[in-house]
């Protein structure tokens, strides 16, 4: 069997690390982290993910402010809101929430966000620099970015010789992760709805990443035996004959744990690290805005 990657217990970790910076920031500096989340409308997965987002800002020692709007809301409000934020000294972070009404476009919303304060690393700034490979500067999805430091905790930061298959070509997932493969000198193919043999060329990797959207759609024989597999899916099937739903990945985590090396489960794996890099990009861009250097290897 697989040695299952903990994304609980990383998350954890780095949680641990941005409320130590957190403290000596505000100690140092009076610099108190600040993250604001928009949400529009009454979505209930959306107001879940929020929730948690605010709670765990607080943890963070954060100050944390959450903007509850209506789903009638207009584009050129919330703009102004997201301008208004833009503009306070007090934010180091924003987050609006998707997605958005249909009569907003959330393509607007989120270019009009400050890409300084862009701690969901969406604006082409930070897309820009994530793809040129100027990391140290740049914001990077959070998804992402928690799912490479699951792969360095199974295999190091140094992927060379290895070779890693994306399934899922999204801008949110699939092509920041192919990117920070490549930064970490692996050898990358990205997969896609119109790849042709998907399980073989999934079989010929060393890091197998999903990200389609698709339950259980990556199986076992997919698998190259000792592959690191990172399952990024978290979808819901439906009910039994009991009334109870289940969370399951894109890859059929039973016959896949039994090929891999190492493997993240659903839930329990990638989730929880998506909302701690949330606070780590946080806390950076804080750092930034008192013209400070945030070194997160610094912080045990």
């Amino acid at each position: 069997m697989s040695i299952i990657i903990d994304g609980k217990a990383v998350a954890a970790d780095v949680v641990a690390k941005v409320r130590i910076a957190a403290e000596k920031l505000i100690a140092e500096t009076g610099v108190v982290p600040g993250i604001a989340v928009v949400i529009v409308g009454h979505d209930p997965a959306s107001q879940v993910y929020v929730a948690s987002k605010g709670k765990k800002a607080k943890e963070c020692g954060f100050h944390s402010i959450e903007h509850a709007l209506s789903s009638d809301t207009s584009e050129a409000d919330l703009v102004a809101l997201v301008q208004k934020l833009n503009a306070d000294p007090k934010i180091h972070g924003i987050l609006v929430q998707l997605p958005l009404p249909d009569h907003v476009d959330a393509g607007k919303i989120i270019q009009t966000i400050s890409a300084d304060k862009d701690v969901d690393g969406f604006h082409f700034t930070n897309v820009g620099k994530l793809g040129t490979g100027e990391l140290d500067t740049a914001f990077v999805p959070c998804t992402p970015a928690g799912s490479m430091l699951l792969i360095e905790r199974a295999l190091g930061r140094d992927l060379s010789g290895l070779n890693a298959v994306v399934v899922g070509r999204s801008n949110i997932v699939g092509k920041p992760m192919a990117n920070l493969l490549l930064n970490a000198n692996a050898t990358v193919t990205i997969a896609h709805s119109r790849t042709k043999d998907l399980p073989a060329l999934c079989r010929s990797a060393d890091i197998l990443v999903a990200a389609v959207g698709r339950p259980e759609m990556i199986k076992g024989d997919w698998v190259k035996p000792g592959a690191t597999v990172i399952d990024v899916g978290i979808n819901r099937l439906s009910a039994d004959a009991n009334g109870k739903s289940k969370l399951v990945g894109d890859v059929d985590y039973a016959s896949a744990a039994e090929q891999a090396g190492a493997i993240t489960p659903v839930p329990g794996g990638v989730g929880p690290m998506t909302i701690a890099l949330l606070m780590a990009n946080t806390v950076t861009s804080a750092f930034r805005a008192a013209g400070q250097a945030f070194d997160f290897d610094a912080y045990s």
